[in-house]
């Protein structure tokens, strides 16, 4: 006997069905995290530092305004990455 977890999966592979990828699209896949996972990075170390500085000259209500440009920058970014990931994605569809 199955388990639910087992059936769900079965109906799901038959809806759509899960492609194999090669090792090149793998890699390409991967570089796309690579780049975007340094991007965040730079903007990350940019803005902390700025909120850093905002926040040592007391400026709280900077470093708040900064922080939130961060989370917002971040986000943009992941979107970004999915986005470009999705894309490359459906060029592996034949």
């Amino acid at each position: 006997m199955k388990s639910a977890y087992e059936l769900a999966m079965e109906r799901l592979q038959q809806s759509t069905p899960s492609i194999a990828l090669t090792d090149e699209q793998k890699a390409q896949l991967a570089e796309i995290d690579s780049q975007f996972k340094a991007k965040i990075a730079e903007r990350e170390l940019f803005l902390k530092a700025e909120i850093g500085k905002a926040r040592m000259s007391g400026e709280v209500g900077e470093a708040d305004t900064l922080e939130k440009q961060l989370a917002i920058d971040v986000q943009r970014f992941r979107d970004d990455r999915e986005a470009k990931k999705e894309k490359l994605r459906q060029s592996f569809c034949p």
